[in-house]
């Protein structure tokens, strides 16, 4: 199939450039907030009768959210994909406009953001992950979106029929848009199951427990989609193993730590 001919630049305004990419988070934290309002709004979802905080507060917090997201995603991306030119390079450290963003230091950010913002407020910290766990696809969804827009992150070569050719491959091959499999995965379907768990099974009055299915599905969504993306040129796949990403090393522990949060949640509910 070919790429569509969708310009990474949303419009511009004289010098003034805005890309599809930032759009992308903007809108994610917009909506999130958005959507995360009417979840705080319904006092009965969540334990105790008791939202982290009142759904006017969320927008307060979106502010947080976005210092959280972009200073979490680049230390990330700094640390794990690429220190050597970094640490040669410290001047680009700041240079988000270049690219490179982590999504598991975006995650860290973004909790540390959440953790502090709901203690300022007295709330219940283990709802307010719930919070974000709910919340979070959203901006999984349209990120990935961009990426696509973006003609970045793509997938292995493909003799599928929706294998994709984008004019940033050198080689100029039809391969896997591995940016959709994880739009779709983590972004639509994990929205879904956690919508289910919140509305259906009273999720949110266990706390701990959307957050723990939002980072199992998303590490198992992860994990699976890394065997059709492409690892980063400049780490390539990890142990000589001809298939570990570090995508799928930085899952395990989000893997991890969901099933644990799970088993909490679970435990304490039955006290």
């Amino acid at each position: 199939m070919p790429f569509p001919d969708i310009n990474p630049i949303a419009f511009e305004v004289g010098p003034f450039v805005v890309r599809w990419y930032a759009l992308a988070y903007l809108g994610g934290v917009l909506l999130g907030a958005a959507y995360g309002a009417t979840l705080l709004a319904r006092h009965g979802l969540w334990k105790d009768n008791r939202p982290p905080f009142e759904p006017g507060a969320i927008w307060d917090f979106a502010f947080w959210a976005v210092i959280g997201i972009v200073v979490g995603g680049r230390v990330g991306y700094v640390l794990f994909y690429n220190l050597p030119y970094y640490a040669t390079h410290p001047a680009d450290i700041i240079a988000v406009w270049d690219g490179g963003m982590s999504f598991h230091g975006g995650l860290v950010g973004i909790m540390a953001a959440m953790g502090l913002f709901t203690r300022f407020k007295g709330g219940r910290i283990l709802s307010s992950m719930d919070l974000l766990g709910a919340i979070g696809t959203i901006g999984l969804f349209l990120g990935r979106i961009a990426n696509f827009i973006n003609a970045e992150l793509y997938g292995a070569p493909t003799t599928l029929p929706w294998g994709v050719v984008f004019p940033t491959d050198p080689d100029g091959l039809p391969r896997h848009p591995s940016q959709i499999y994880e739009a779709a995965l983590e972004g639509i379907l994990l929205f879904v199951i956690v919508r289910i768990a919140t509305h259906r099974f009273s999720a949110l009055r266990k706390p701990g427990l959307v957050a723990g299915i939002f980072g199992v599905g998303y590490a198992l969504s992860r994990i699976f989609v890394e065997f059709f993306r492409l690892p980063d040129i400049q780490l390539g796949y990890l142990l000589g193993t001809g298939w570990l990403t570090m995508g799928m090393v930085l899952s395990l522990p989000i893997l991890a730590a969901g099933i644990a949060l799970i088993i909490y949640a679970e435990r304490t509910s039955r006290v």
